[in-house]
């Protein structure tokens, strides 16, 4: 197939690589507003050809959208005007509100909504790796308001890219993803800042800093043009979850005022039940 990816950063790059490895893609078109990006995504052969979006989508059997999701609230309605029988998906974090903007569509049947799981907290193309999708999950969203072959398409398209396939409606799709992903980049963003802020007068922290504290802030490299849209898309999600971390956050701080470590640990040992669902 021919796949017309525009944006061609981490995602739309990865999933580049990816498909034309598979063998799902026999070509792969960029499009992106950024002629840097295209050019970068030709010399690293991410790309065999960038076009303008008229041209990419008229030449497409599969369209994905990879760009920040305020962008894809204004250009993806557009994108379904141009498009005849090719199928068209985007990989944002965000779903009910795209959903909704194309409900009465004419064409909205050609349109799947997915969201792969995966993800570095690096951006571009220059960030774009082989293997980023392998074994991760992929959801797809109000599957009954696409058409069946947009359907069968679209899974094979991940089942190229080795993803696990999820079902959901694009409503309980942000609200999981606010509890699984996007309260974690916030966690990460504030506790960057909290170091950074004693950091100033304490200069060995950093000198001190181990893999521990490098996983947990890594996600706070990630772009402020790509998470500042998914919260405020998000935010009614996110600000309960958020409510919730500061309220358990708040009980971690009353135990060590009160110095009743019995149930500090007693807090720990619940928190370690994790291991059943991550492994």
């Amino acid at each position: 197939m021919t796949v017309t990816i525009i944006g061609i950063g981490l995602i739309g790059g990865s999933m580049a690589i990816s498909l034309k490895e598979s063998g799902f893609a026999g070509k792969i078109i960029g499009v992106d507003r950024i002629q840097d990006n295209l050019d970068k995504a030709i010399r690293r052969r991410l790309i065999d050809e960038d076009m303008d979006l008229e041209r990419g989508i008229a030449e497409a059997d599969v369209v994905i959208l990879a760009i920040p999701v305020d962008g894809m609230i204004s250009l993806l309605p557009r994108v379904m005007d141009l498009v005849d029988q090719q199928v068209v998906l985007d990989v944002g974090s965000t779903k009910y509100a795209l959903a909704e903007g194309l409900r009465q569509h004419p064409k909205r049947g050609r349109y799947v909504g997915t969201h792969p799981m995966a993800g570095t907290e690096n951006s571009g193309p220059e960030a774009a790796i082989p293997g980023l999708f392998d074994g991760r999950s992929c959801v797809l969203c109000d599957v009954a308001d696409s058409d069946v072959d947009a359907v069968e398409i679209t899974k094979k398209l991940y089942t190229a890219l080795n993803m696990n396939l999820l079902y959901l409606d694009a409503y309980a799709h942000d609200i999981h993803c606010a509890y699984v992903s996007h309260i974690s980049h916030i966690s990460s963003f504030a506790l960057a800042l909290t170091v950074l802020e004693k950091e100033q007068d304490e200069g060995r922290i950093f000198d001190l800093a181990s893999g521990g504290f490098g996983s947990s802030v890594r996600l706070a490299k990630s772009s402020p043009d790509m998470w500042v849209p998914i919260f405020e898309q998000n935010r009614d999600n996110v600000l309960d979850v958020l409510d919730e971390h500061i309220n358990t956050l708040a009980q971690f701080r009353s135990l060590l005022i009160k110095k009743d470590f019995n149930k500090f640990r007693m807090m720990i040992e619940k928190a370690n039940h994790i291991r059943k669902i991550l492994k």
